[in-house]
């Protein structure tokens, strides 16, 4: 009998909400800044052994919202849908690609773009 493993993805338990103090009298004007950490692979990452970080070093991808030194969140595992940014790669280099239903040529997709971490500096 072959039994079959399920992997579920589950939500984190961290809670990031700012905890009511629990002394008396009057609280420190401070208080609400004692907020936890947010890890931010815990939060944007849901497979960590396929999931890579790659900084935009030029704006040849602006026209996707991707500026210099901004971070690009790229999942290998997962398989892209219909309007979803990919990371191909296309004569020796990356690119971004939209996929729609206009692209006629083969594509060699490096992998899903997730998320796109904004540089203000």
């Amino acid at each position: 009998m072959i039994v079959e493993e399920k992997h579920l993805i589950k939500k984190s338990e961290n809670n990031h909400r700012v905890k009511s103090p629990t002394q008396t009298g009057f609280s420190s004007p401070a208080t609400h800044y004692s907020e936890p950490r947010i890890d931010l692979n815990e939060v944007l990452v849901s497979n960590s052994s396929s999931t890579f970080f790659i900084r935009v070093v030029d704006d040849e991808f602006k026209e996707f919202g991707a500026f210099t030194n901004d971070v690009l969140i790229v999942d290998k595992s997962l398989t892209p849908k219909l309007n979803q940014l990919v990371l191909a790669a296309v004569d020796d280099s990356f690119k971004i690609v939209r996929i729609d239903k206009n692209y006629t040529s083969e594509l060699n997709v490096w992998g899903t773009i997730t998320y796109i971490i904004k540089s203000v500096l």
